[in-house]
């Protein structure tokens, strides 16, 4: 039986382990076990003094006094802290020929409009026409008929529809594939935004020495039966802050470009910018 009196710097680990593993599952213990090493050896590491523990406890209550129904702040601790990424980087290792995964972000909406292909989901949203056209495809590039698409994005000045006032859609819609896999739908460009930056997390990259910004980038989300669900985003070339994404998203085969389709000449309608969305998924 460990001793769990006259405990000091080093012998405390081995008491709190022998607690807080003595119920739950198999994976609840080794999670409980793993967490306490690791914050006391972070402690120890550090000699942290009661003022710098002081100030971690203030920063999670102010991260959590900031959280709201539109606002995650701790997700975005997450993500700025490159938490996000690793976890699906982890998750999602990238199984042959289909399309990578990056952060899930914390503008999604479950109930987001469906549309038709062909509809126009910039709503209310100002900006320079695109043209989303793609097709989900299997690995061996079978065409996916029926799968569902979300897709998301930012407007001209960098805020999603959710960040505006009056609640209408914008810049978001829910799209189901054809028999051949494919789908289109009309928005505006989107443009690079910083993340919230008015709360605990700002405050950390100031310390940090980091801007809030994310590149410009159009979200997707891709269910389908039999295969896995893709959570991706693909980025415009030539955006900003492509090597310096604030929360290290930003992967090479998800760089597409945009190109300008005169009118007259594209797949519809007048002059718009094109984005190809080809999208290929790995079976569940």
């Amino acid at each position: 039986m460990i001793n769990m009196r006259d405990l000091d710097e080093t012998s405390i680990t081995e008491a709190v382990v022998s607690k807080v593993t003595q119920g739950g599952s198999a994976r609840a213990k080794q999670i409980n076990e793993a967490v306490v090493r690791h914050l006391h050896d972070l402690c120890r590491e550090l000699e942290l003094t009661e003022e710098e523990w002081e100030y971690a406890i203030d920063f999670l209550t102010r991260t959590g006094h900031m959280c709201s129904d539109t606002r995650q702040e701790f997700i975005l601790l997450s993500d700025a802290l490159g938490v996000s990424m690793l976890v699906d980087a982890i998750n999602h290792r990238h199984p042959g020929d289909t399309t990578e995964t990056t952060v899930f972000g914390p503008f999604f909406v479950e109930n987001a409009p469906e549309v038709t292909s062909g509809a126009d989901i910039s709503g209310r949203l100002d900006g320079k026409p695109l043209l989303i056209e793609g097709a989900i495809r299997d690995e061996a590039g079978n065409p996916v008929a029926g799968a569902v698409v979300d897709i998301w994005h930012a407007d001209e000045d960098g805020f999603y529809d959710v960040q505006l006032e009056g609640g209408e859609a914008g810049g978001r819609g829910r799209v189901l594939t054809d028999e051949t896999g494919s789908f289109h739908l009309s928005s505006i460009v989107p443009s690079p935004y910083p993340i919230p930056d008015d709360g605990p997390v700002g405050q950390m990259l100031g310390v940090q020495g980091r801007h809030p910004y994310r590149p410009a980038h159009v979200h997707f989300m891709v269910r389908a039966d039999g295969f896995r669900r893709l959570v991706t985003h693909l980025f415009i070339e030539g955006s900003d802050y492509l090597d310096s994404d604030v929360v290290f998203g930003v992967k090479d085969s998800l760089i597409k470009p945009i190109e300008w389709i005169e009118p007259g000449s594209g797949s519809t309608g007048g002059g718009h910018y094109l984005l190809r969305a080809d999208i290929r998924l790995a079976p569940a």
